[in-house]
């Protein structure tokens, strides 16, 4: 069973693992520093559909087959299956499942959807809700631009403080299991909203969050950056992990030693114009789903912390100008 420590960390007792994963990325993700990691790349930005928002959940199909082929399962063997995308009302996850016939739940929780799917699949798994489970996550550049932004040929100078949404997906199957990494432990965070509003600085928008958890965190587990061989954020990018870091140094926490974010390895910040770095739901997955998980089935890392974040505005929201709510979930992930 679950143990809750502290305020907000839980603890899973019956080691639910990952014990496979697919990434699925485009052509811009494939050129950066991480391009031989991902499983599958497309340099066609429609992936052969029709629409930006067809491929997307292409994206989503061809990520959680890969991963299913690599554990050699087929859909029938998953309970459930979590996902989320930045598409309204979720398009992007609830059409591509479809076919598949797996019984689906829901998220939103903006680029932190990748955490925070990974961590309720957990739990069904260590509860003995489900056998197996599958989480799974996506955006797209040009699906979700044009949501959020301008439309794509209208052409708009971006400041610097501006992300740019990875096209990419990550999936990730869990079960019980001794010799693949597991989930140690979840902290589940609280919407933070220090009245940021520019949706072109997600980053400033979602530091305070990602602070927010980390200190729960390690104030339940009576830890420290030190602890972990790596601290993962997803995505604050060039913006949000310099204020993080000033958050953090103000409560006398250095993670400066054991940090690095998902939305500044994905992209080259000399040789590709990506301005403050990646963002979207598929910039963490991605990552985790390839990068991450390689490195600790190679033991070359054996205990992390992972943490996406979400700027929870919407478009409505952002056009009555609102400020951006965020949030922050965090999963410790381990080897055997």
């Amino acid at each position: 069973m679950a143990i809750k420590k502290g305020k907000r960390t839980i603890f899973l007792e019956n080691k639910p693992s990952i014990i496979s994963s697919g990434a699925v990325v485009g052509k811009m993700e494939h050129e950066g520093p991480l391009g031989a990691e991902f499983d599958e790349f497309s340099d066609d930005s429609l992936f052969g559909e029709e629409s930006f928002e067809k491929a997307e959940s292409k994206l989503q199909k061809t990520a959680i087959n890969i991963a299913l082929k690599k554990a050699e399962l087929e859909p029938k063997d998953i309970d459930q299956v979590f996902a989320g995308d930045l598409l309204n009302q979720c398009i992007g996850s609830s059409f591509s499942m479809r076919d598949l016939g797996i019984a689906f739940i829901g998220l939103y929780g903006a680029c932190s959807t990748m955490a925070l799917s990974t961590a309720l699949a957990s739990i069904f798994v260590d509860c003995g809700a489900a056998k197996r489970t599958l989480a799974v996550t996506s955006s797209h550049f040009c699906s979700a631009e044009r949501q959020y932004r301008y439309p794509l040929n209208y052409g708009n100078q971006r400041p610097q403080t501006a992300q740019r949404t990875v096209t990419g997906s990550g999936a990730l199957i869990l079960e019980r299991g001794k010799n693949h990494p597991y989930i140690n432990a979840i902290t589940f965070g609280e919407i933070v909203d220090l009245g940021v509003s520019d949706v072109n600085n997600m980053g400033a928008a979602m530091a305070p969050a990602a602070a927010s958890t980390l200190m729960h965190f390690f104030a339940d587990t009576k830890t420290g950056p030190k602890d972990y061989d790596l601290i993962f954020t997803g995505d604050l990018g060039e913006v949000g992990t310099n204020l993080l870091y000033q958050i953090l140094d103000k409560e006398g926490i250095d993670i400066k030693c054991r940090h690095t974010d998902c939305g500044l390895m994905i992209f080259d910040h000399e040789k590709q114009d990506t301005h403050a770095g990646g963002s979207g739901c598929g910039c963490s997955a991605s990552v985790l789903c390839s990068y991450v998980l390689k490195r600790m089935r190679e033991k070359k890392l054996n205990n992390i912390l992972f943490m996406s974040t979400g700027a929870l505005m919407s478009p409505t929201s952002s056009f009555q100008g609102e400020s951006i709510p965020s949030i922050a979930h965090l999963i410790n992930i381990k080897n055997p």
